[in-house]
């Protein structure tokens, strides 16, 4: 077994520490790839947050088990298609796939994390209610469908617990922006 694929199997077990270390070891040169488009630091953040947990659910959907590429180029992959999204969402010029080099040797942008991006997330984490927790557990690592969370916490109506999914996601990405943490 090779390390891409020790860190595969690693991923569909949620491992925080693997997780954690991929985050860290890619999130500098995201942001430094992420650049060249007209999309602020802050909604970059956001998408680069949104593609590791799309990574993490692709690898629990075995998703990555036949991966050709290694784990940050499939990452800046996901991520440069969700900022390709926002861009058309906001209606904003976008490069054509032409322009884009077909390889880009992204060892070339790594540099030494500190970790607080993960503290932060932590952090926040502990300030949410148990209620969020839940939802946000069973929704984004069990992977479960809105109706079965539904029947699990006994939610009565489906849009009541859509509601409560985004203001708990929001409630999380606000305390990991908040500055007196």
């Amino acid at each position: 077994m090779n390390k891409s694929d020790e860190l595969i199997d690693l991923l569909k077990q949620g491992n925080e520490k693997t997780i954690a270390r991929i985050y860290n070891d890619n999130r500098n040169g995201f942001i430094l790839f992420a650049s060249r488009y007209e999309i602020n630091v802050d909604e970059v953040i956001d998408i680069y947050q949104d593609a590791i947990i799309v990574l993490c659910e692709n690898a629990k959907k075995g998703l990555l088990d036949n991966l050709q590429s290694n784990i940050s180029t499939y990452l800046f992959s996901i991520g440069k298609y969700m900022i390709f999204h926002r861009l058309k969402k906001n209606k904003k010029n976008v490069l054509n796939e032409q322009q884009l080099p077909d390889k880009i040797d992204w060892d070339f942008y790594e540099e030494e994390q500190d970790h607080l991006e993960v503290q932060l997330l932590q952090n926040a984490w502990t300030k949410l209610g148990e209620q969020c927790k839940k939802v946000l557990h069973l929704f984004y690592y069990e992977e479960k469908k809105l109706d079965e969370i539904m029947e699990h916490l006994a939610y009565t109506n489906k849009d009541v617990l859509k509601s409560q999914k985004s203001r708990c996601l929001k409630q999380l990405k606000d305390l990991t922006t908040a500055k007196d943490g």
